[in-house]
C-alpha cells in the first residue's frame, strides 16, 4: 500500500484500494476549473494552473527496472491554494472547495494556512477568492476572499449557512466552453472601473 504523509497532524491518503473520506473530494469541480483553465490558456485570455504540492520520495520499490513504484512519500508543506496565475496584468490566486451538504458549508475544509496565504495575496495587490460548489443543487459560488475569511473567523459555529453564499456570492453559470466561465465574475467584482 502506498502512503503519503502530510506534516503537522494532516490525514494521510492511502492508495490502492484503500479510499479516505476526502481522497476525492472536489474532483469534479478540479475537472471543471481545469478545462475552464485550459480554454482561457487556448484563447489567451488568462494564463491559470492548478499548482502542483510539494512531495518528498522517501521509498520506490524496484520490481523491475522499467516498474519502478513509489511506495512512500510526504507532502512537504501544506498546499497554500489550488490555483494561482496572471489575468488582465494581474495576479489571481484561489481555492476550490466542494461540499454534499445541503444547508450548510462546513468551514473545517478551509486550512488556516490558506486563509493567511489569501491575506497575503490580497496584502500585495493580488486579486483573491473562493469558488465553493453546492453538489446537491449543482450550484457554483465565486466569493471575494476577504469576505469569506471575516465569514469563517467571525462566526462561532463550524460552518457558513448555505443561504449566505446566495447572498453573498456569484453565482458561475455553467457551460459549455468554458464549463465555468469564472473570469465573468471576476470582470465584475475586481475590474469595475475598466469596464465602464
Amino acid at each position: 500500500m502506498s502512503v503519503v504523509r502530510y506534516p503537522t497532524a494532516i490525514s494521510p491518503i492511502k492508495n490502492q484500494g484503500v479510499q479516505d473520506r476526502h481522497t476525492h473530494r472536489g474532483m469534479r469541480l478540479e475537472a471543471d476549473i481545469n478545462d475552464t483553465n485550459a480554454y482561457y490558456r487556448e484563447c489567451d485570455k488568462a494564463l491559470i494552473y492548478k499548482k502542483p504540492t510539494p512531495v518528498q520520495v522517501v521509498h520506490v520499490d524496484y520490481p523491475a527496472r522499467n516498474k519502478a513504484k513509489i511506495v512512500e512519500a510526504y507532502y512537504k508543506t501544506p498546499s497554500t491554494t489550488d490555483y494561482n496565475g496572471v489575468y488582465r496584468g494581474r495576479y489571481i490566486d484561489f481555492e476550490a472547495k466542494e461540499t454534499k451538504n445541503k444547508s450548510q458549508f462546513p468551514i473545517g475544509i478551509v486550512h488556516p494556512h490558506q486563509i493567511q496565504h489569501l491575506k497575503k495575496v490580497q496584502l500585495h495587490g493580488g486579486i483573491g477568492f473562493f469558488i465553493v460548489r453546492f453538489t446537491s443543487y449543482n450550484e457554483t459560488y465565486l466569493i471575494d476572499a476577504p469576505l469569506m475569511i471575516q465569514a469563517i473567523e467571525r462566526t462561532t459555529r463550524s460552518s457558513i449557512s448555505y443561504s449566505w453564499f446566495q447572498k453573498n456570492g456569484h453565482q458561475i453559470q455553467e457551460g459549455y466552453i468554458p464549463r465555468l466561465d469564472y473570469l465573468r465574475i471576476v470582470d465584475q467584482i475586481y475590474f469595475k472601473e475598466e469596464n465602464s
